[in-house]
């Protein structure tokens, strides 16, 4: 038998482990399955900067961060997972690793356990192909930083059990996390789809020398980016006037990007080795002064100063 205060994480890395301190912080028993020892042994003190962030912004205070830091554990290998009510699974995007690590926790787990994937790539259904029992499974796909950012995509395959959607809702709502359930699984959910979509045409406009990538970043975080985090595009839409959009749209879009050529101009920083942020340049040049400028600027709206 399951216990809903018994929550697994399968995967040591950022994801997996702010994914944990999230239900750690929400007063579950957490235990975090890492088999490469070097990355387990830095565990503790990646959950405690993650919590600590938290108590810098004034969200927690610090008996709440060393009570959640109590409540996680972790773990070489999956066997003590058991009595899980939910078992996360945050480990790299290759669909062998995860049909073997399925395989082995429905080994361990009780009936009535939940096994979700944090995929953002893979359906559930090419996921849960070989489970015996793929009414416990769905994707829960949370956003990075998993402690800051609410939302959490849950994706059921044909052959999950409403009541599977239902268990795992209720979980991740007691975190503090805003579940939202997709009727159908599509390519990349929602949350990525309108990124690229974003993506897309802010590389269009740098290519085309209408603009740089500093002046596309500071349009929209003054402008975009803060309505969006008020109201989405359908309640802007209503706000505007549709019949005020259709004209404009009517005009707009066939001027936007609607190919992938787009790409090249990232496909150019990586052909050089330049990745972003984990090799200290890609469109911006990622110094100790960024990082810290980056640190402070979440700092400053957690905390909604």
């Amino acid at each position: 038998m399951a216990t809903d205060h018994f929550v697994g994480v399968v995967g040591g890395g950022l994801m997996g482990v702010g994914i944990a301190t999230r239900f750690a912080l929400a007063g579950h028993a957490t235990l975090v399955v890492e088999a490469d020892p070097s990355r387990a042994a830095g565990i503790p003190l990646l959950a405690a900067d993650i919590l600590s962030q938290l108590v810098d912004a004034g969200l927690i205070d610090a008996p709440q961060r060393d009570a959640a830091l109590a409540r996680l554990r972790v773990e070489g290998e999956p066997a003590p997972l058991a009595g899980a009510a939910m078992v996360i699974e945050a480990i790299p995007e290759v669909l062998a690793a995860k049909h073997a690590l399925y395989a082995t926790l429905e080994a361990i787990l009780a009936p009535d356990a939940i096994i979700a994937s944090n995929t953002s790539g893979f359906p559930p259904d090419a996921l849960s192909g070989h489970l015996a029992h793929p009414a416990r499974f769905l994707v829960a796909h949370f956003w990075n930083p998993p402690h800051l950012i609410p939302l959490v995509e849950v994706v059921p395959g044909t052959r999950t059990a409403p009541e599977t959607v239902e268990r795992c809702v209720s979980l991740l709502a007691g975190t503090g996390a805003e579940p939202v359930v997709l009727k159908a699984a599509i390519p990349g959910f929602i949350g990525n789809r309108l990124q690229f979509a974003v993506l897309r045409e802010a590389l269009h406009i740098v290519r085309s020398g209408a603009a740089t990538p500093e002046t596309v970043d500071a349009v929209m975080k003054a402008c975009l980016g803060r309505r969006y985090s008020i109201m989405g595009p359908f309640e802007s839409a209503d706000l505007g006037g549709l019949h005020t959009l259709m004209g404009i749209g009517a005009n707009l879009m066939p001027e936007l990007a609607k190919d992938e050529d787009v790409l090249d101009l990232m496909r150019a920083h990586v052909e050089k080795g330049e990745l972003g942020a984990s090799t200290g340049q890609g469109f911006y040049t990622w110094d100790d002064e960024r990082f810290e400028d980056l640190k402070a600027r979440r700092l400053r709206q957690l905390s909604g100063k």
